[in-house]
């Protein structure tokens, strides 16, 4: 029976997007979601909190990477090239991934409540990006604005990715908006 085989968590956040894709978010249960995953609504809940935590099941994870890479910039990077570093190391994570980011991207911006979850992983990022500049050296308001910057970075650069029907990589459309930024910001 299907319910024994590896992979649950992995078969489960497939199954999710499946649904949500062709159903809508909100017309998707989590008893749906996990028959169509060969499992139970209770091995659902062994592996996630509710039925948005699927979507973002990465995210935490994606924080380590990123803010990993910032700390381990060289000591001489200037705040915004540590937070460059961490662009870089998440946009390895993205390889081969696009259509699937693609879809999830969809599902969300689809649903306030979803997006609403966005932000406040986004948030979440921000602060742990804060604390990992002030942990460099880098004084306050300068580690918030550049973490803030960095998030915003991600975020559209992440968008554009998604948008774009070429076969650019994540790393690439993020250094894109991370030089669109310092071009504003220098007057250009």
């Amino acid at each position: 029976m299907g319910r024994w085989e590896p992979n649950a968590r992995e078969r489960l956040a497939k199954a999710a997007l499946e649904l949500y894709s062709e159903r809508g978010y909100e017309q998707t249960t989590v008893a749906e979601i996990a028959k169509r995953a060969g499992l139970t609504e209770r091995t659902y809940f062994r592996h996630y909190a509710d039925k948005r935590e699927v979507l973002f099941d990465g995210s935490g994870a994606l924080q380590e990477l990123f803010v990993n890479a910032v700390a381990e910039a060289p000591e001489s990077a200037a705040p915004i090239d540590a937070v460059a570093a961490g662009l870089e190391a998440v946009g390895t994570v993205f390889v081969d991934r696009r259509e699937h980011s693609r879809r999830r991207q969809a599902v969300i911006v689809a649903n306030a409540e979803l997006q609403e979850r966005e932000l406040i992983k986004l948030s979440s990022l921000s602060a742990a990006l804060a604390d990992a500049l002030r942990r460099r050296g880098v004084s306050e308001p300068a580690a918030s604005l550049t973490a803030e910057a960095g998030v915003a970075v991600f975020k559209v650069g992440f968008e554009r990715w998604t948008a774009d029907p070429g076969d650019g990589t994540l790393a690439r459309a993020m250094r894109e908006s991370l030089a669109e930024l310092k071009a504003v910001t220098a007057g250009g």
